[in-house]
C-alpha cells in the first residue's frame, strides 16, 4: 500500500503545482529512508494543440520525506511525445 500512497501524493502535488502527470515511470526508496519518483508530464499542452505541434514530455525527478511529503522536484529531460525515451 506504501507504493500507491507515495504515488497519489506525487499525482496530488503536481496536480495542484506544476501540471496532471501523465505516468510515474519510478518509484524507489531513497537511502535517506525518502523516496524518489519519476514523473512525465505533459508540458503546455494547450499551447502545442493550439499550434497543432506534438506534445511536449517533461520527465521530472521528485523527492519525498519519510512522511510522504514532496520536498523536491527538478525537471531532468524534455522531449516531444513521439520521440522514444532513452534513459541513461
Amino acid at each position: 500500500m506504501e507504493i500507491k500512497e507515495i504515488m497519489k501524493s506525487v499525482v496530488d502535488f503536481f496536480g495542484e503545482h506544476v501540471a496532471p502527470p501523465h505516468k510515474i515511470t519510478s518509484v524507489e526508496a531513497n537511502e535517506d529512508k525518502g523516496w524518489k519518483v519519476t514523473v512525465e508530464v505533459i508540458e503546455e499542452k494547450d499551447y502545442m494543440k493550439k499550434y497543432a505541434k506534438d506534445e511536449m514530455l517533461g520527465t521530472y525527478d521528485v523527492l519525498l520525506n519519510q512522511d510522504k511529503e514532496v520536498t523536491s522536484f527538478k525537471r531532468r529531460d524534455v522531449r516531444f511525445r513521439s520521440a522514444i525515451g532513452i534513459e541513461a
